[in-house]
């Protein structure tokens, strides 16, 4: 072995010579300095180390040497269904990527072609033929991260079914001993619970799980489209295990039971990457866990795709293209508002502007923006972050939320300089919006002179397309219908079948208020004039309100006239 490495390294240094890639005397100081040290690191090591070559350059030369390929590689050439042929153990500590099998012979990138040994164990552990290509361990070690990530990171692809619930019976009575939770949350039929809870989360579009203990009972609640339903009843004495599976998951304290504690996960499922948001709460008969579910790519979505009318879809693109200012989204909690700022941004995401958020905590990463969370216990808050942020030198600015008199001043102050300010707030209506940010503190010629436009939103359900039928709803509907739109129209609804689980509904849409203030409106607003008043302003100055274009997605047979008085006022 030794004769075999002082031959690599007369090797390695020729082909590095005739690339005119470093000097002899380079390469003498890289061996005096390996003889010095008295450490048994490689002479392509040493070379990066002092400088001489980089870790590409290396890789090159040693591929040259010793006859084999040269690979830089990335996920794009590597298969994934391979990557799991070796123990992933093995992979992180020899630098070694599987990327793809022909018949019986597996390529394999490793950053040592030199080490026979390494690629007879290869052989022996993948049980086949092994050619091997050379690439840079830290292009080996990206692409294992893309494809199994690290410890926090679960790929729940190939779950369990069903019939694996019978598991449960193997667990009896779960001891309370806090050195014991940690064993008995890695045992398989909790693992294989949790698994299955989370796979039919995301597979039921659930946006939450809610594992919630009674008295000695214990039940698995999801939200689907706004609404929980009961998933299923565990035994109660999984509790613990079930809990604790959920925070090692999450990287929490499994010894805490009397805080309150917040943690993430990530996951992998049909190859996209699915964040969970952990909370776990002490409670009554012990802690209650909500994992928020959240899917890149329903929130990442096109405009046209989150149930604009055209007129206000049109509007909202022209108000959003203006070069400065604030747009504000407004709705209650699980309004769909990130999903339409996040729509924005990729609507006016482009090489020629610098986009930056600022997030508590950022749901989605998107491509070429720059995007930063906020850590209060950091003291990194919205205001911090949104004063250094104008350092930054940003064309347009999201604020996830102004919940702050601070915020909403820098918000307003960065709109008068030059900057398009798009964030949320937590109001009935959209002209609300306006004595929102007066009260917390900003001057009202302050907003008269920079405020754009407002949009406010609710989500409603929409009708099972497997199901809908028309229906004659009571005459006072139908009268308060025909007052809003001045006409008639047709009523649907639906049955319930197998596929809506019997409720109707299957998915949401929104309805909208787009409030885009004129110069009279701003005048106004200068003035302080009172939420009524302006209210009336903009009815008469063309605004759409939230129930009339509710009744018109009604009449579109997209929802009932049962989910818009649900979740706006009743029409005067």
């Amino acid at each position: 072995m030794t004769e075999l490495l002082k031959e690599t390294k007369l090797q390695l240094g020729q082909v590095l010579l005739s690339r005119n890639l470093i000097t002899e005397e380079q390469i003498q100081q890289a061996l005096r300095a390996q003889k010095q040290g008295g450490h048994n690191k490689l002479l392509g090591e040493l070379l990066i180390q002092l400088g001489y070559c980089t870790e590409n350059q290396i890789a090159s030369a040693l591929a040259e040497a010793y006859g084999v390929p040269y690979a830089p590689i990335s996920p794009k050439l590597c298969d994934p269904a391979v990557v799991e042929l070796l123990p992933r153990d093995f992979l992180d500590e020899h630098a070694v990527l599987p990327l793809f099998k022909v018949y019986s012979t597996l390529t394999v990138a490793v950053s040592e072609p030199s080490n026979v040994f390494l690629i007879d164990e290869i052989e022996r552990l993948a049980n086949c033929k092994v050619q091997i290509v050379c690439a840079t361990a830290k292009d080996i070690r990206a692409t294992l991260q893309t494809y199994m990530p690290a410890a926090n990171v679960f790929v729940i692809d190939d779950i369990i079914d069903d019939a694996a619930l019978d598991d449960f019976t193997m667990i009896e009575n779960i001891t309370e001993d806090i050195a014991n939770l940690k064993e008995v949350a890695g045992q398989s039929p909790v693992v294989k619970l949790v698994n299955y809870l989370l796979y039919n989360a995301v597979h039921e579009n659930a946006s939450d799980i809610h594992i919630e203990p009674g008295d000695k009972k214990l039940r698995v609640r999801y939200r689907v489209d706004g609404r929980l339903y009961e998933k299923m009843t565990p035994p109660y004495q999984m509790h613990s295990a079930i809990v604790s599976r959920v925070k090692i998951m999450a990287d929490l304290d499994i010894a805490q039971r009397r805080l309150p504690q917040d943690g993430s996960i990530h996951v992998l499922m049909e190859g996209r990457p699915i964040d969970l948001r952990v909370s776990v709460m002490p409670g009554s008969f012990g802690e209650k866990v909500v994992v928020r579910v959240i899917d890149a790519r329903k929130i990442l979505t096109h405009l046209e795709s989150l149930g604009f009318s055209f007129d206000n879809l049109k509007l909202f693109k022209q108000v959003i293209e203006a070069p400065h200012g604030i747009v504000l989204v407004t709705g209650p909690t699980g309004s769909g508002k990130n999903t339409t700022l996040y729509a924005a941004l990729q609507e006016l995401n482009g090489e020629e502007v610098n986009i930056c958020t600022v997030e508590d905590p950022v749901e989605c990463n998107i491509n070429a923006i720059n995007q930063f969370q906020v850590s209060e216990t950091a003291g990194f808050n919205f205001s911090t972050a949104l004063r250094s942020l104008l350092r930054q030198d940003p064309d347009i600015i999201m604020v996830g939320e102004i919940r702050d008199a601070a915020t909403a001043n820098i918000a307003v102050q960065a709109a008068l300089t030059g900057h398009l300010v798009l964030s949320t707030l937590h109001t009935n209506d959209a002209p609300g919006a306006v004595t929102r940010l007066i009260d917390l503190g900003v001057a009202p010629f302050l907003v008269s002179a920079s405020l754009i436009a407002v949009l406010a939103q609710r989500l409603v359900r929409k009708i099972c397309p497997n199901c809908k039928q028309e229906y004659e709803p009571p005459v006072s509907i139908q009268r308060a219908v025909e007052k809003s739109l001045n006409a008639p129209g047709k009523f649907y609804r639906g049955m319930g079948c197998r596929k809506c689980r019997n409720t109707g509904y299957l998915g949401r849409i929104a309805i909208h208020e787009l409030f885009v203030p004129s110069e009279e409106i701003l005048d106004l607003i200068a003035q302080n004039i009172t939420l009524k008043q302006l209210r009336e302003s903009s009815l008469k100055n063309g605004m759409v309100p939230l129930h009339v274009d509710g009744i018109q997605k009604v009449v579109a047979g997209i929802t009932t006239i049962d989910e818009i008085l649900r979740v706006t006022s009743a029409p005067e």
